[in-house]
């Protein structure tokens, strides 16, 4: 579960102020909002990427507010991917886990596992130039839920992809659901990506987290 009470910061000019939503353990919720609403900002605050000036942030229970972005139990894909362009695939798969001091069978266990879900088994030896933008993509995804991670955050991660590749990918992020278990915040603009995989949708106008009712929802 994701649990945000009157969360609060400042970057600069902008701020954020008395932010509170909640979605429950295992549910897709997405999170809309004009450019510059700041969504990404709040998306990295939960990942703390931000430093808060008030409120408090719940994962799973566990209060994670003053907690360092790995010690949050959090998958996380940005809107870039950023993917290492010298690292394989397979070492991107493995990379968190390395950090974790995993064992080898551990780590060959977890690239294998996260390959065959992700329908990248035939890119482990690839690097990331040349690959397609849905490739990258599962390669970014892979990397976020190598630690098996709570709750993964995901800031439009199929933005720019072609049609049939985001017909692949809504398909495929319906399997990692379902699969995983995990806890999913995703930030879009697009209307039609919230109603293919939103269980609940948010919108962040005007400074606040607001719950909109979804007239439509296709899975």
């Amino acid at each position: 579960m994701i649990a945000v009470d009157h969360l609060s910061l400042k970057v600069g000019e902008f701020a954020l102020e008395n932010i509170t939503f909640e979605v429950p353990t295992g549910q897709y919720a997405v999170l809309m909002g004009r450019t510059g609403a700041g969504k990404t900002t709040l998306l990295e605050a939960l990942c703390g990427l931000k430093t808060l000036t008030g409120g408090t942030i719940r994962l799973h229970g566990r209060d994670v507010t003053h907690l360092k972005p790995a010690e949050r139990g959090i998958g996380y894909v940005p809107q870039d991917r950023a993917l290492f362009q010298t690292m394989t695939v397979r070492e991107h798969l493995a990379f968190a886990l390395m950090i974790q001091k995993k064992s080898r069978d551990a780590i060959r266990h977890r690239v294998a596992e996260l390959s065959r879900l992700l329908g990248i088994e035939h890119l482990l030896d690839r690097k990331p130039q040349g690959l397609s933008g849905g490739e990258a993509q599962r390669v970014a995804l892979g990397r976020a839920l190598s630690i098996q991670p709570g709750i993964l955050c995901l800031d439009e991660p199929l933005n720019a992809l072609d049609d049939d590749t985001r017909q692949e990918m809504y398909a495929l992020m319906g399997q990692v659901r379902k699969s995983t278990g995990v806890t999913i915040l995703h930030v879009t603009h697009n209307l039609d990506e919230a109603t293919r995989l939103a269980d609940l949708l948010f919108r962040l106008q005007n400074g606040k987290v607001e719950r909109n009712i979804l007239t439509t929802h296709l899975h």
